[in-house]
């Protein structure tokens, strides 16, 4: 049986992250802006390995 909140964990917080994580690769790619093109590279990579870590430790 699952624990109730799988489900933000693994379809709606990756969601999130990836969303805005693509929002500030293309607008420090544009801006030529070095600390938020890293942070939405961070952000994405997060939004990738986030459910894998969270859903090991909860399931």
């Amino acid at each position: 049986m699952a624990i109730v909140g799988t489900t933000i964990f693994s379809h709606i917080l990756p969601v999130i992250f990836g969303f805005f994580g693509l929002l500030f690769i293309i607008s420090g790619s544009l801006e030529e802006n070095k600390p938020k093109l890293g942070l939405g590279i961070a952000l994405f990579i997060i939004a990738c390995v986030f459910p894998y870590v969270v859903l090991s430790v909860l399931v």
